[in-house]
């Protein structure tokens, strides 16, 4: 499910960001920190958003950069069990499909798709049912329900089913 939540964190604004808009600076760090990024509470950080800035910031000494309070908006991605999602089917294996949902890809293993017996053919990119002769290959769209949730420990993507 995506959503949209507000977060506030610290941010360091190094010298050579100086020339350049507070918000800016620090849209730009916090984009280099949590963009592309999962969070066991949140999910998969897609995008950071409406950044607001303290414009009074702290100093260290000895650190030449300053330090602002941040609360910005992100657009997040958290698969929740039995949720309905739409997907493309991004590759075809052996043992199933690789199924786009969102930012990540999500395995739909051959058990899963129909009640009927299925071949798959990795060469041409199909799935092919045997007895009602229907075909699922690269590119298709469909529905799908998450059965399975792995979120990856902070920089590793996870796996969904």
């Amino acid at each position: 499910m995506f959503s949209v939540s507000t977060l506030v964190d610290i941010v360091r604004i190094p010298p050579s960001l100086f020339g350049t808009t507070l918000k800016k600076a620090a849209e730009s760090i916090l984009k280099s920190k949590y963009e592309s990024m999962i969070n066991q509470e949140l999910g998969y950080i897609i995008m950071v958003m409406d950044a607001k800035v303290e414009p009074m910031g702290k100093m260290i000494p000895g650190d030449g950069g300053t330090f602002h309070r941040v609360e910005f908006n992100a657009l997040t991605f958290y698969p929740k069990l039995q949720e309905i999602v739409k997907g493309e089917i991004v590759d075809i294996t052996d043992f199933g499909a690789f199924v786009r949902i969102g930012p990540t890809d999500a395995l739909l293993h051959l058990s899963q798709v129909m009640d009927d017996y299925l071949k798959s053919d990795v060469a041409s990119g199909m799935i092919i049912a045997n007895q009602s002769g229907r075909t699922l290959k690269v590119g298709s769209m469909l529905r799908t329900r998450i059965t399975a949730v792995s979120l990856g420990k902070a920089a590793t993507m996870g796996k969904i089913g």
